[in-house]
Formats: C-alpha cells, sequence, structure tokens
C-alpha cells in the first residue's frame, strides 16, 4: 500500500513537476500524492481522508497561509507530520514554521533529491508514530479485555455468593425436615419457600437483563394512580423497617397522579431502592419516599440517612456487575443496573447524590402521559396487592428464635451473620450443643467477643460495617481472644478467599452449602484443640519455659499472655497486697475477660493462678536450707503461713516438708 502523501501549494505547476519528479514512485505505488491549494482545502481533505501519512506545505497561500494552516493542525491534536516547502527560506520563517509544528523545512526552488531524502525520513518518524499508536492501542484493548474478563469473573464469583446462601437453607433444612415431619414443619417450609422464591428472583433478574439487551422486554403501560402505588409499595416495608427501628417518611405534592405506568416494572424498580436504602441505614435512621409533578414529568425520590457512597463509587454504582470495594454491599451488581435499563424503557433517567455519613438519595424523572388503557380502581388494588405480596415473599426472615439455655455448662458460641434465616438454621442446628449468642455484623461480632470471649466463633465473611476478615484480624491480635477458634462460613469458596481467610487467622474455612455434620465435625475437632493448648499449660512450672521459647508460631500468641501473666506475679512474689484487683489492671484487662481467658488456657480463676505461680515458686525456694518453711511463704507473698502449707499440700498433694 502506497504512502499517501497531501502537496498543500497554489502553484499549479507544481503538481505536474511533483508527478513528474515521482513519476516511478508513482508506478511502484511506493507514493501516492493528493494536492490541495490553500489551508483550509487541506484541512477538509485531512478530516475526509484519514489514510494521509504526511504532509508537504508551501507557506505563502491564499485564503489560508501554510504557518496558520500549521498552527490549525496542531491545535486538532492531529500528529501527521509536515514538511514545509517555500521560497521563504530565511532563519525567521523556518523558526515561525517549526514553532508552529513544522517537522522540517525545504527551500525552493526544490532540490528533489533533498525532497526525497526529507520525504524518506518523514515517513520513517510517522511509521513509528504508528506504531507507537497501535502499540498504545493494543494495550488499551487489552486492558479492556482483562478488565472485561475481571468482571465475569467478580460476576460469577458473587452470584455463587447470593445463590449458595438460599441453598444452604434450602438442602440444610430439608434434611431436617425428614427428622421433624411429625412435629410443626410450618416454620421450616416457609423458610424454604422464602429462599427458594429468592433464588428465583435472582435467576428472573439476569433474564430480565438479557431480554433488555436484546430488546425482547414490553411495556405493559396502563393509565392509573401512580401515587398510590408508591405509597402501597411503601406501606409494605413498615414491619421491615420496625425490625430495624428505621422510621419511613412517605412525602408528596399532592394525593393522586394518574398517568401512564407499567405496575411491575415501577415495582420491581422502587422495592430495589427502598430495600437498599433500609439495608444500608442504621437503627434509628430515617428512609423517605418523595414524590412530586415537575411540568410534564413525575420526579420520584428515594432519601436514606444511611453511611452514604464514597465519590470514588458513584459514577459506577449503575454499571452493571460493578462491586463495591469495600465489601460491605454484597450482592451481584444486579439490582440498580436492572433498575437504570427498567427506568430507560420508560423513557426516564435516574440519578444519585451521595455523601459520606449523611445518606444518599437517588432520583427518577419519568415522563407524564395519558395514552394507555383506563384501568379500573378494583384492577389496580388487585394488581398492587399481588405484586406487594410477591415482594413481601422475598423479604428476608428477621425474627430470629433465641434457643433458650437449659445447660450453662456449654461451651459458648458467638454466630456472627447477616442473613436472619442461616442465624435460625445455625441456631437450630447446634442450641443443643452450645451456648449461642448472635451478632447481626462484623462490628458487632468484635464486641460482643471482646465483652463474652466465647469459646468458638462462626463467622460469615461478606458483612456490614466489618467482615469476616476484619474480624478475624482483630480477634486474632488481641491477646483477649487470640485463643477463641473462629470458623469462616461463607459462600465464597474460590482459592484466593480460602487463602485470605487462613492468612487472617481463621482455624476452619467451610464452604455454603455446607453439611451440618461436617460443621459439628470442625467445631468438636477445634475445640478438642484448645484442649490440647490446656494441656500444654497444665504444669505451671513447664509453662514458664515454654512461654519464654518463642519458635512455636502456633501458640505464639498464647505464649505471650501466659509468659507476661508469670512475669507479672513473679515480680510482685512478695506483695501480699498484689491482689486479683491489681493483677486484672496491670494485665489491662477487665476481671470476667482475665477470667475466662485463664479459665480457657489453664482452668484457672485468676485467684488460683496467682497462688499457684506463689507455690511453685516456693517449691523451689524449698532446696534452700537456709530458710525456714514460714520464711518461704512470706516471701512468697503468704500472710499466713498455716494457710500457705494447706494451699501448698493441696497444689501439690504433700506438704512443704516432704520437700526439703
Amino acid at each position: 500500500m502506497p504512502a499517501t502523501i497531501l502537496f498543500v501549494d497554489d502553484e499549479p505547476q507544481l503538481q505536474r513537476l511533483v508527478r513528474q519528479r515521482f513519476r516511478s514512485e508513482i508506478r511502484e505505488k511506493t507514493y501516492a500524492f493528493l494536492f490541495a491549494e490553500n489551508g483550509k482545502e487541506a484541512l477538509d481533505m485531512i478530516a475526509q481522508t484519514p489514510s494521509i501519512d504526511m504532509i508537504l506545505t508551501d507557506i505563502n497561500m491564499p485564503v489560508m497561509d501554510g504557518l496558520t494552516f500549521l498552527s490549525r493542525l496542531k491545535a486538532s491534536g492531529s500528529m501527521l507530520k509536515t514538511v514545509v516547502v517555500s521560497a521563504y527560506g530565511d532563519m525567521s520563517n523556518i523558526r515561525k514554521a517549526m514553532n508552529s509544528g513544522a517537522f522540517d523545512f525545504v527551500t525552493k526552488p526544490i532540490d528533489f533529491n533533498d525532497l526525497k531524502t526529507t520525504i524518506e525520513k518523514t515517513l520513517v518518524e510517522t511509521a513509528l508514530i504508528k506504531q507507537a499508536q497501535q502499540a498504545i492501542e493494543l494495550a488499551q484493548k487489552n486492558k479492556q479485555l482483562q478488565d472485561l474478563d475481571e468482571m465475569k469473573s467478580h460476576f460469577f464469583t458473587n452470584i455463587s455468593h447470593e445463590l449458595r446462601t438460599p441453598l444452604t437453607i434450602i438442602t440444610g433444612v430439608s434434611k431436617q425436615l425428614m427428622n421433624k415431619i411429625e412435629g410443626e414443619p410450618q416454620e421450616y417450609l416457609a423458610m424454604i419457600k422464602r429462599n427458594g422464591d429468592q433464588l428465583l428472583d435472582l435467576i428472573n433478574q439476569i433474564l430480565d437483563l438479557r431480554k433488555l439487551e436484546s430488546g425482547g422486554m414490553p411495556l405493559n403501560l396502563i393509565q392509573a394512580n401512580v401515587y398510590q402505588l408508591c405509597k402501597y409499595l411503601l406501606d409494605s416495608f413498615k414491619f421491615l423497617a420496625e425490625q430495624k427501628n428505621i422510621q419511613l417518611h412517605y412525602l408528596s405534592d399532592k394525593k393522586d397522579l394518574v398517568m401512564d405506568h407499567d405496575q411491575e416494572k415501577l415495582t420491581r424498580i422502587l422495592t430495589n431502592l427502598i430495600s437498599n436504602a433500609i439495608k444500608h441505614t442504621k437503627p434509628g435512621g430515617n428512609v423517605y419516599l418523595m414524590l412530586s409533578q415537575q411540568g410534564n414529568g413525575l420526579k420520584i425520590r428515594v432519601k436514606d440517612t444511611g453511611r452514604g457512597i464514597t465519590n470514588d463509587q458513584l459514577p459506577f454504582i449503575f454499571n452493571r456487575f460493578y462491586q463495591a470495594h469495600d465489601n460491605q454491599r454484597g450482592g451481584t451488581g444486579i439490582g440498580l443496573s436492572l433498575v437504570k435499563e427498567l427506568i430507560a424503557l420508560m423513557e426516564g433517567e435516574i440519578s444519585v447524590d451521595s455523601e459520606i455519613g449523611v445518606g444518599s438519595i437517588f432520583t427518577i424523572s419519568l415522563p407524564i402521559g395519558n395514552n394507555a388503557p383506563k384501568a379500573t380502581s378494583d384492577d389496580v388494588k388487585a394488581d398492587i396487592d399481588q405484586l406487594i405480596r410477591v415482594q413481601a415473599s422475598h423479604a428476608p426472615n428477621t425474627d430470629i428464635q433465641q434457643p433458650v439455655v437449659a445447660d450453662e455448662s456449654l461451651q459458648r458460641l458467638l454466630i456472627v451473620e447477616d442473613h436472619s434465616d442461616v442465624i435460625q438454621y445455625l441456631v437450630d442446628c447446634l442450641s443443643d450443643q452450645y451456648q449461642i449468642t448472635v451478632a447481626r455484623n462484623g462490628q458487632e461480632g468484635i464486641n460482643q467477643a471482646l465483652v463474652d470471649i466465647p469459646d468458638i466463633i462462626i463467622s460469615d465473611v461478606m458483612m456490614p460495617q466489618k467482615d469476616g476478615f476484619e474480624l478475624c484480624d482483630t480477634l486474632k491480635q488481641d491477646p483477649r481472644t487470640s485463643h477463641v477458634p473462629i470458623v469462616l462460613l461463607t459462600a465464597k469458596a474460590n482459592i484466593e478467599s480460602r487463602i485470605a481467610g487462613l492468612s487472617r487467622g481463621a482455624d476452619a474455612y467451610l464452604a455454603k452449602p455446607f453439611a451440618e455434620e461436617e460443621l459439628s465435625v470442625v467445631l468438636e475437632q477445634l475445640l478438642k484443640q484448645r484442649a490440647a493448648l490446656k494441656a500444654r499449660y497444665a504444669n505451671l512450672e513447664l509453662t514458664a519455659e515454654l512461654a519464654a521459647d518463642q519458635s512455636n508460631y502456633d501458640f505464639a500468641a498464647e505464649d505471650e499472655f501466659i509468659k507476661k501473666a508469670i512475669d507479672l506475679v513473679e515480680k510482685n512474689l512478695g506483695d501480699a497486697q498484689f491482689t486479683v484487683t491489681v493483677f486484672c489492671r496491670q494485665m489491662g484487662m477487665s476481671y470476667p475477660v482475665i477470667h475466662r481467658k485463664l479459665a480457657a488456657l489453664v482452668s484457672k480463676s485468676p485467684a488460683l493462678f496467682i497462688r499457684a505461680i506463689r507455690l511453685y515458686q516456693a517449691k523451689k525456694m524449698l532446696s534452700n536450707p537456709t530458710k525456714n518453711i514460714t520464711e518461704i511463704a512470706y516471701d512468697v507473698g503468704f500472710t499466713d503461713p498455716k494457710y500457705f502449707s494447706r494451699a501448698f499440700s493441696e497444689e501439690f498433694s504433700a506438704p512443704p516438708s516432704a520437700f526439703r
């Protein structure tokens, strides 16, 4: 393919001269020449002929001179290399041409050998620029393909998360029903139906997106009171809002507005926005549905006082399969994308304003029309009731049946999970084996764990406020809870997630759907491992040596805690006023926390732990014949020698005199 050269000059004889001097190159299709008589004509030709490779131009021309043409070409962002061919070859004009963007300068009368050399040099530079541009374009395309692959990967990972949670309930509860069918199965049947409906609704959203994408989704418009539909929809969320202690507010500029709308699609749009607003608003907050007519349009605004959306996420939240990077929203990234597509189908628009810590406002603008068939009020009411019943069936269960603790000797289990049905299922599975407490998000779980110091924790990964990984980080690094086993239970079962969980300190990682028997065995084995930890610290004489050995990574945090506690008692060995209260204060922990920590590690209360360390030191001192037993009792903090002898005999099954 020949290199295309545009020659801009108003001398007609120059065209004939160029064709004559380059006839062999033209014949061999090395070069192809185009001609323009002035700068304006040249700019038009460049816009219409993208195949031009370089430009030769005169300076002195009518309509638009060469220097102006160069400036305009440069301003347009064109990467074309331009060589000035002019009789004005003085240094001033050469400098002006180069400053205007010229690549080179050839003077008239033309030395065609020089011109050929200049053209060859210019085309080489042009080829390098094209190669660089192609490399950039290829890199951009590769990046787009990588982003697309990553987006698909994220989508299928998260769709798996959304599908597996209901499947956990469906498979687990179905098995329970086989054993409980003689009792009252209604609660379990309702749970199965609710989660089956959620799964079906998610699949329907995906299918709706495909229909919208292919243009196969019709509008089923009716002419009815849209304000009535919106108010009924908001009312259907009252129970859910009350469970979260959130106030719902309906604000409108009038009572009625009859207009064309698709009830089913508008229901799906508002249900998504209102449920999201409730989901991301803390207890005590407010959610508003506001309607107003503005000219020939209807404005619907859904406002919340939730945590808000960051500025870097706002431009992307309506993108298909987009996932917020805070890990707190979860979901598939389908809902808001579907909302936008449905609104576009209704010839409307949606926008969002948000401020972190203040809340978000989603604004829908819909055109008002009155061309669709009018619907009777009874038909509309029946349709709305049916739509609300369908949406209500998808609402999560918020009524968790807390188990009655009949046996307080059972070990304490903390469940950290934001899905109510999963909580209920876990409670039903494990309430006869453990004392159970429940936290509904990662931060609540952390707070609960630091107060109660449970024997074991089950936590989901994707949760609001703080996720399961952050919970692991916090509790495993805190000396009060570092010994507590944590099981991460989640639908994100890919190897990266498992590695991330285990690297954060999780003791086990189970994927949903899980088997009840598997979960029970994992919990049992982890508690057996903790029992082995107790055995490690059973002999406090050896414990001091173990704690000083920092080579065992598995017990590093516990060893450090025990070493600190032993060192503190030994430092105050002879101080009879070194009480449990002083010990707890200097350890930096409350009595209930340190009591549960020591009970978990050495099966002793703080008072017995302090006494045991004193007695072990006394046992060592008894090998020194220079001190009598009474002196040794005082040296290790006992004020009553008789009580010392009695306590010593209890600890070692022999009196102090037996060790002299």
